[in-house]
């Protein structure tokens, strides 16, 4: 396989999803992605919904046709249109905080829409995530949050299969062999995963489930 960027990669994953019919609804990213204008174009010929996470002085273009910096139509919004949105159950509690969305571009076509997508800490104001939003017009501020937030999970998922599964232990140059190693490690942490919800459902105490599940994998990995 040729060098590739990870936004060649991202994009080559995705259409492999849309060539296979594997069905979603929304994607998401980091920043990494999101501030690539041209991924963003891609997605939107695509029709593909998405959320991505973009830097500060990332530029949108606004509903009369302007260029303006995403911190900036943020910051004009009236204080009203923060809104106290959970995003879900995470490690430390639940992730609560201020959301709020501004609509941009000026032409909304085939049933879709745009926004530029703001994350405000409780604790301290200044602290403000932005995110540039494809998709149905109909999608609520609390729906936007919903794909925000699916990111963490993401991120859980491959800290998790790091410490547990060796995700990232490998010591491999060739694209194939790096292949082998990461879908082998996911594979252990899905069966991890199945095996853990087994064992919640049964009722097991916390230390007996995560006894199992590291037994099962030192087995896997003997």
């Amino acid at each position: 396989m040729p060098f590739a960027t990870k936004i060649e990669h991202f994009m080559w994953m995705l259409q492999r999803a849309l060539d296979a019919r594997v069905p979603f609804a929304w994607v998401t990213a980091d920043e990494a992605y999101g501030q690539a204008k041209h991924l963003r174009a891609w997605l939107e010929a695509q029709r593909i919904a998405h959320v991505l996470a973009t830097n500060v002085n990332d530029t949108v273009v606004t509903t009369s046709w302007g260029q303006e910096r995403v911190d900036a139509l943020i910051a004009s919004l009236p204080q009203q249109q923060w809104k106290r949105v959970s995003g879900g159950h995470g490690s430390h509690g639940e992730r609560i905080y201020h959301w709020a969305r501004v609509a941009i571009r000026p032409c909304w076509e085939n049933g879709f829409g745009h926004w530029v997508l703001a994350r405000r800490s409780l604790a301290d104001p200044t602290k403000i995530a932005y995110y540039v939003c494809y998709g149905p017009v109909c999608s609520r501020l609390k729906d936007l949050v919903k794909v925000a937030a699916t990111r963490w999970a993401v991120e859980e998922c491959f800290e998790t299969a790091k410490g547990e599964c060796g995700l990232e232990h490998y010591q491999v140059r060739l694209y194939r062999a790096w292949y082998r190693h990461v879908t082998l490690s996911m594979a252990a942490l899905a069966y991890l995963t199945a095996l853990r919800a087994a064992e919640s459902a049964k009722g097991a105490p916390q230390a007996t489930m995560t006894n199992s599940c590291l037994s099962a994998s030192r087995r896997s990995a003997g």
